[in-house]
């Protein structure tokens, strides 16, 4: 596979063209495309990297992403503290409510369909406590003063917003790319595909599904730290609210989820689609109505996503390469 014969080739050909692509216009529609994409496939390998690698199916991974908006936005404008600290402080807040979500739901036998269910009641409880209290804004939220300077984490140019978003990205993906290859991916395989054979390996079931959630808490946490500075505006309906988990469960299913690019190939076709409905329509719920038809003929015809497409090109590749080589040995 291409993606395995050249790996860093292609990692870094990858790189380039995201490094190059604000430069080819200076259209506020191209670069805010550019920086959806990348923010969509920066949450969606949150829930890849549990959903995906590690079979814990997630429908209200949401949760982690308003907890990681909520820190950082809470330190900043009710302790003081310099925005940028909104990242470490929402990665700290993210792996926390993913610790705390997995040790009840995981102590309580929960996995599978109840599993999935618990973390969206979790994401539920999580915006009624911020609409009903006094530190979060409550339902009128959280609007953050604009004040664009570097050190306040506010840019005149988005292309700035672009390559942090991007720099994350890159972050996200090395840690699948790690999955892919360490023990500790090699164990969250086996609990994915079969937890009790997993735990007659010896494998720490309860451990292992702990780590990867906070872990995956962290990702999605930052994610709304990003979307908070990004946007200067949060409440609980936003970044509580379900749509939220939805984008990331459909990045990754409709690019493939348990793979390493699957949530960017899916941010793409997803930030396409927000972009252009948002832009031609009016019509409130398009967006998600065209989701969810993408998912299912995703489904019905590419059931492991769209990098299914380069393994079927792949697979004929190898074919023809295998054909030539007999003819050449019979000849």
């Amino acid at each position: 596979m291409i993606f395995n014969r050249l790996p860093w080739t292609l990692h870094l050909l990858l790189l380039v063209v995201a490094i190059i692509f604000p430069f080819t216009s200076d259209s506020a529609f191209v670069i805010n495309f550019g920086v959806l994409a990348l923010f969509y496939a920066f949450i969606g390998q949150s829930w890849n990297i549990a959903g995906g690698f590690a079979g814990q199916l997630s429908f209200g991974h949401v949760a982690f992403f308003g907890v990681g908006a909520y820190a950082s936005t809470i330190v900043q404008m009710r302790f003081g503290f310099n925005p940028w600290w909104g990242l470490p402080v929402s990665a700290l807040a993210g792996a926390a409510a993913g610790w705390l979500i997995s040790v009840l739901s995981f102590r309580a036998g929960l996995k599978g369909s109840y599993f999935a269910l618990i973390t969206l009641a979790f994401a539920e409880v999580f915006r009624i406590i911020s609409n009903s209290i006094e530190i979060t804004g409550g339902g009128l939220g959280m609007l953050i003063p604009m004040k664009q300077t570097a050190a306040n984490f506010q840019f005149g140019d988005r292309r700035v917003f672009y390559f942090i978003i991007l720099a994350l990205t890159v972050i996200s993906v090395a840690i699948a790319l790690w999955l892919k290859a360490s023990r500790f991916g090699a164990r969250l395989a086996a609990i994915r595909e079969n937890e009790d054979s997993a735990r007659a390996l010896g494998i720490n079931i309860f451990a292992e599904k702990i780590k990867i959630m906070a872990i995956s808490g962290a990702i999605a946490g930052v994610g709304g730290c990003f979307f908070s500075q990004y946007f200067l505006y949060i409440d609980p309906t936003i970044v509580f609210g379900v749509d939220k988990s939805v984008e990331m469960l459909l990045v990754s299913m409709i690019g493939g989820a348990g793979t390493v690019y699957g949530p960017l190939i899916g941010a793409v076709l997803l930030a396409l689609v927000s972009e252009v409905t948002r832009s031609m329509f009016s019509l409130q719920g398009l967006s998600l109505v065209l989701y969810g038809t993408l998912l299912v003929i995703i489904i019905a015809f590419l059931p492991n996503g769209l990098v299914e497409l380069f393994k079927k090109k792949e697979r004929k590749e190898a074919g023809r390469l295998k054909s030539a080589a007999n003819k050449k040995g019979e000849a």
